[in-house]
């Protein structure tokens, strides 16, 4: 079998980001700056290069139903992901409302989150959704039953990276220490020895093989040490461990690239207030670098790997299993 690679973009709005770095709420002028400035940057790219991508949803941010003041917004950035699934990309759930604790909720609480975007998307698209991608990596038995129970087809959450959650817990511990607690939660630690391949989890341990109707679709890390092999990680860093990350990734044979809409932002342009950039390496970096950069990425990904979405990478391996 060939070489696969799903590239996969979290649509995650700038409230997620201010919530990580316990900066209280962003301006109300950019809730929308992600959807409106950054998804078509990369749509483009990406269309451009005929490349079909999944495209994880935050619903409530596409939701023509919200009686809100920023409805027309809302029903405009529906509009967009329209276009792009018309196009032939794929949308995938990626909840309601991105709670970054939803693996802790109870399950009338997941069941609102997950039937809140599923409801959305079908609304966009006329068609059920395939994937969800759980906020913050983090998977619950409740999800992975409400999942199957619903029909979908995989679930692209875990991310099997001990180094990013040793990162991400000393920052925890630092805003704490400062009395600015993060909005993010840790995930449970079982998950970090997940399979790094695609597999068919356990109902009641995700991070297990088992025998669940839907696959899991690991977010990539490279073999043996399980560096992050994401593209917010590969456009903030030196381009020789970019090539060494790329080469370590063909001993894989499937590579679940991910992105996130912020990583098409750029500060200068979009307005992002100073101190979100101060703690977003990423958002440090102008948006032509960043382009500069996944281009070349791109291009190594098509001379070694058959580009697909999550959704067909899903179809394939279950026809394996």
């Amino acid at each position: 079998m060939s070489r696969m690679c799903a590239i996969s973009i979290d649509l995650d709005g700038l409230a997620c980001y201010y919530r990580i770095h316990g900066l209280g709420a962003p301006p109300a002028g950019l809730e929308h700056v992600i959807l409106e400035r950054a998804l078509p940057r990369a749509a483009r790219l990406f269309a451009d290069r005929g490349v079909r991508v999944t495209w994880f949803v935050v619903g409530r941010d596409a939701d023509g139903e919200l009686a809100a003041a920023d409805h027309i917004a809302r029903r405009a950035n529906a509009a967009r992901l329209r276009a792009l699934a018309e196009a032939g990309d794929e949308l995938g759930n990626h909840s309601y409302s991105h709670p970054y604790e939803l693996a802790r909720l109870p399950a009338a609480d997941v069941a609102a989150e997950l039937d809140g975007c599923d409801r959305v998307l079908r609304a966009i698209t006329g068609r059920a959704p395939h994937g969800f991608r759980a906020p913050g990596y983090d998977l619950s038995p409740v999800m992975l039953d409400h999942l199957a129970h619903r029909g979908y087809r995989y679930d692209s959450s875990l991310f099997p990276a001990p180094g990013y959650y040793a990162a991400k817990a000393v920052v925890m511990a630092a805003l704490a220490a400062v009395r600015r607690p993060s909005g993010a939660v840790m995930t449970n630690p079982r998950a970090l020895a997940a399979p790094p391949e695609p597999y068919r989890p356990a109902m009641a341990a995700p991070w297990r093989r088992g025998q669940a109707p839907l696959v899991e679709l690991p977010v990539a890390v490279t073999p043996w040490l399980r560096l992050p092999a994401i593209g917010t990680s590969l456009l903030v860093a030196p381009g020789a461990i970019r090539r060494r990350i790329v080469r370590a990734m063909a001993r894989r044979r499937f590579w679940n690239f991910e992105l996130h809409g912020i990583d098409f932002a750029d500060a200068e342009r979009d307005g992002i207030p100073g101190e979100l950039v101060a703690r977003q390496p990423d958002l440090r970096v102008p948006i032509a670098d960043k382009l500069a950069r996944l281009d070349e990425l791109l291009d190594q990904i098509a001379a070694g790997w058959r580009l697909v979405t999550l959704a067909e990478a899903a179809a394939e391996a279950q026809r394996t299993e």
